[in-house]
């Protein structure tokens, strides 16, 4: 598994993700990986510190999404080398899992910037069997569902393929061990719009405490009874923060805006949380059950991994409500449905799901042709549908992130890594 970390809403250097052959590693109170290039530096192998949190008596750790550097060290001598290319390369890149919303902001970015006859945007995402898309390109541009296992990197490799920019933050689906064996280089975008994120979180917080979507679906049926909507005040109510990294500090100044009382887990304690009124506790296991609602901002490691099952769940306050816009995987789905039958809480609001990719950022309710008449798609998530369709559940296709500003910073910081490779080399021409 990965991070999702999100750190200022623009960097200006690369982020150099780990991309080296397996050594013994430092370990270290924190739960990331993450190292940087400073602007204009060539890319050359690094090994990355891995810091794991240990949190005592508890196995479930979180961590900031923007904890404090971990140190660069030198990667191993015989490590192949990801220097940036030579002055008589250009940059040829393959983007796969395109969509119409990148048309206006990230489009004319890239293309301005390596030229348009340089770019190829594919609307498939990557899997080994689209990977010779990539045929002629030294250079891929990936988004978070997209598969680049040991598979997928050996079939880039043979293509010529050098270098890998993630347009996100999470890489969990980077096999990065074998990126350094075949020599590819990996970056992300670390941050673009924290405040996108927060904000969804709260609007989804707001809708269900609310009731809008039963509400709204009401008056459009000409039913304006008000029975079966009452909410309550945010005021006053205790709401807990997994993870005070840029987004969860975000989120955090909001519901104190609010009248929120705010309390937080993190292995790291930003001192900025607490001067802006954040109390910290020492463990998951004292933040859940004081919470009338959890709000989730970690990224996805071995660690944090199902930070929320049946346990976990068990520990919730009754009748109080979890967001994630994090990472799928933090929640365990099963354990999720079993706690909302048994009422254990009451309502939850997901713009992530563990088991996402290949379901979001597609149109699955075109693929029933197959089988005229009223049917499912054949890849139809049964699990995903029935959470999606509960009166107390408010799902979105991991669309927290998706405003202007977001993806206009994601594409500026993209540009940013893919010039660190293209070194020396030619960025094209238009």
């Amino acid at each position: 598994t990965g991070a999702r970390g999100h750190m200022s809403a623009h960097v200006s250097h690369a982020t150099m993700v780990a991309a080296v052959t397996p050594r013994p590693i430092a370990r270290e109170p924190c739960g990331r990986i993450r190292a940087s290039v400073p602007k204009r530096a060539p890319l050359r192998p690094l090994a990355i510190r891995l810091e794991k949190a240990r949190a005592p008596n508890f196995r479930l750790r979180a961590i900031a999404g923007d904890a404090p550097e971990s140190n660069i060290v030198p990667s191993p001598s015989d490590a192949p080398e990801l220097g940036p290319l030579k002055p008589t390369e250009t940059l040829k890149l393959a983007i796969f899992s395109t969509s119409s919303y990148m048309r206006h902001t990230q489009t004319p970015v890239i293309e301005e910037a390596f030229g348009a006859g340089n770019v190829r945007w594919f609307d498939v995402g990557l899997t080994p069997q689209t990977a010779p898309l990539a045929a002629g390109c030294n250079a891929t541009c990936l988004f978070v569902n997209d598969r680049a296992d040991a598979e997928t990197i050996d079939v880039l490799a043979d293509l010529g393929v050098r270098f890998i920019a993630m347009r996100c933050a999470g890489f969990d689906r980077v096999d990065l061990d074998a990126c350094a064996r075949r020599g590819v280089a990996v970056t992300r975008t670390p941050a673009y719009s924290p405040h996108a994120i927060a904000e969804h979180a709260i609007a989804m917080m707001l809708a269900l405490n609310r009731q809008l979507m039963k509400g709204h679906a009401r008056v459009t049926q000409g039913n304006y009874s008000l029975s079966g909507l009452v909410g309550f005040d945010m005021h006053g109510k205790t709401v807990g923060i997994v993870g005070t990294g840029k987004i969860g500090r975000c989120a955090a100044k909001i519901l104190l805006a609010m009248g929120c009382e705010v309390l937080a887990y993190d292995v790291f304690q930003s001192k900025e949380a607490i001067a802006i009124g954040v109390k910290y506790v020492d463990t998951v296991e004292e933040l859940l059950p004081r919470c009338h609602i959890v709000s989730l901002h970690c990224p996805l490691t071995d660690d944090t991994h199902h930070l929320m099952d049946d346990a976990t769940f068990d520990l919730m306050r009754r009748g109080s409500m979890l967001v994630n816009t994090s990472r799928g995987g933090l929640v365990d789905t099963a354990a999720l449905a079993r706690a909302l039958d048994a009422q254990k809480i009451a309502c939850v609001a997901m713009d992530v799901y563990e088991h996402e990719a290949g379901l979001f950022f597609e149109d699955k309710s075109e693929e029933t042709d197959a089988t005229p008449g009223s049917s499912l798609s054949p890849d139809w998530d049964l699990s995903l549908g029935s959470l999606a369709s509960r009166p107390n559940a408010l799902v979105t296709s991991h669309q927290a992130f998706l405003t202007a500003e977001a993806l206009g910073n994601i594409a500026t910081t993209t540009v940013e890594n893919l010039r660190e490779f293209a070194g020396g080399g030619g960025a094209g021409e238009g």
